[in-house]
């Protein structure tokens, strides 16, 4: 008597004796997370039997067959009608026998000339290139918020930090280009990672490419690919794209986390430089004055979760022998959370950064404290034909006289200033000022407001321009 059920029956199963252990099978099912790349692998099936129709592998009634029983199950699946099965492995098995079910016996020539080792790779570049669009479109709005807010905030005086210790004045505008500039060079990478992940291995099957005279141009074009893979055996085992990519948002999040290092620095009372809106931040059960900004935090701690997935891939791939590996079916997990993760991450820091408002008369008094107009006196001595370690010298001792009184640079007398260097005229104020000092650098590059405005301008023509 043969006790074998339906949903024993494999795909694959002809030359097996035994039906597959329940525990080896939920053990080895990607269902449960790959079911969400349904779209992409009938997209990839519609190109896939368009082409074999073509060939004529397919006749055109058997290719409308499948296209109409396709388009039925992707409506299944999002009505919420689909019955997803364990024992049917994977979304691509799932769906093949949906369809087998649907229409019979022309459901099973779908699969002609292709293996999952070419299907599934075809569907996570189909995929990572959608979701690439995606989180490149947050970037692009995190950035825009960013020149907005940086261009509002031209002026406004801020210390710029060193070794988390006052320097030189900035201003908070000039500070939060700085943050665009990084996710600038964030968003190129992306786009050079596209071109990668943008290849079709349609076609390339098992390992070895198919005797059927398929046309995987055609699959490449109809897909939207720039063309297919060079060669079949890398084509099925290649996962570079997706490590790749995952390199490219680790370094997005170490972006955001140094992001969200200084907004919670800043946000706390000892510096009180920014307000968060309240709708990103949260209260404490038990102080009540407490408002904590959870959004940055979360954000920080977020970042260590990429970085353990961008490990873990590299590591699932360092010792694979040619061609595919079941080993692969740990990528997904991995990169499907990274997406996940740096795509809610930059929404929720396209959402929050517009709404930040700076405390500017804090900022301008933190930025009287610690000599920040130090460099700009050496600077004026040096202008004045000192060499510059000479004029190191007199600043230090300024400085420490400073100290002493308890006096800033700019509030010294012009006589306390000559016990120094008679070189110092009543000129010097113009460039002991907070606002002196900003100005003073005006060029490319630099803090002061004018430039501050032209950067912005510039950031926000860049990121039209992407459009």
């Amino acid at each position: 008597m043969n006790d074998t059920t339906s949903s024993d029956i494999k795909p694959w199963g002809g030359r097996f004796s035994e039906p597959t252990d329940q525990f080896v099978e939920r053990f080895t099912a990607s269902v449960g997370f790959d079911q969400r790349l349904y779209h992409h692998d009938i997209n990839g099936s519609l190109a896939h039997a368009q082409m074999l129709a073509k060939v004529g592998v397919l006749t055109d009634e058997e290719y409308t067959q499948i296209s109409e029983g396709l388009e039925a199950i992707r409506g299944e699946i999002e009505r919420g009608e689909f019955n997803w099965s364990v024992s049917l492995e994977d979304v691509h098995m799932n769906i093949e026998a949906r369809l087998t079910e649907r229409i019979g016996i022309t459901g099973k020539k779908l699969h002609t000339g292709r293996s999952r080792n070419d299907q599934v790779a075809t569907d996570i570049r189909l995929y990572l290139r959608d979701e690439i669009d995606s989180i490149a479109a947050e970037l692009t709005r995190l950035q825009q918020g960013l020149c907005e807010l940086a261009a509002r905030e031209a002026d406004t005086i801020m210390p710029g930090f060193t070794h988390l210790q006052t320097a030189q004045p900035v201003t908070f505008g000039h500070h939060l280009l700085a943050w665009n500039a990084m996710l600038g060079r964030d968003y190129e990478r992306l786009m050079d990672c596209r071109k990668r992940v943008n290849r079709s291995p349609l076609g390339a099957a098992a390992l070895a490419g198919t005797t059927y005279p398929i046309d995987r141009e055609m699959t490449a074009q109809l897909l939207g690919f720039e063309g297919p893979t060079e060669n079949s055996l890398d084509s099925v085992s290649d996962r570079d794209f997706a490590i790749e990519f995952t390199a490219a948002a680790a370094l997005i999040m170490t972006h955001l986390s140094r992001f969200s290092e200084e907004l919670v620095l800043w946000t706390s009372a000892q510096f009180n430089f920014i307000n968060l809106p309240d709708r990103f931040c949260t209260g404490s059960s038990i102080m009540p004055q407490k408002k904590n900004p959870d959004v940055p935090e979360l954000v920080r701690g977020k970042t260590g979760r990429v970085n353990g997935h961008l490990i873990s891939l590299l590591t699932l791939m360092k010792s694979q022998p040619l061609a595919y590996n079941k080993d692969n079916q740990e990528d997904k997990e991995p990169l499907f959370d990274t997406i996940d993760t740096l795509r809610d991450c930059l929404k929720s820091y396209a959402d929050m950064v517009p709404a930040i408002t700076a405390n500017a008369d804090v900022m301008r008094e933190a930025a009287m404290r610690g000599f920040s107009t130090a460099t700009d006196l050496a600077d004026y001595l040096v202008r004045k034909g000192v060499p510059f370690r000479d004029a190191h010298e007199i600043v230090g001792k300024s400085v420490a006289y400073g100290i002493e009184s308890k006096k800033d640079l700019s509030e010294m007398t012009l006589d306390e200033l000559k016990q120094f260097s008679d070189t110092i005229e009543q000129d010097v104020f113009d460039v002991l000022t907070l606002e002196g000092s900003v100005n003073a650098r005006d060029h490319v590059g630099g803090t002061a407001p004018a430039q501050v405005k032209a950067a912005a301008a510039r950031g926000l023509k860049v990121l039209a321009e992407r459009n």
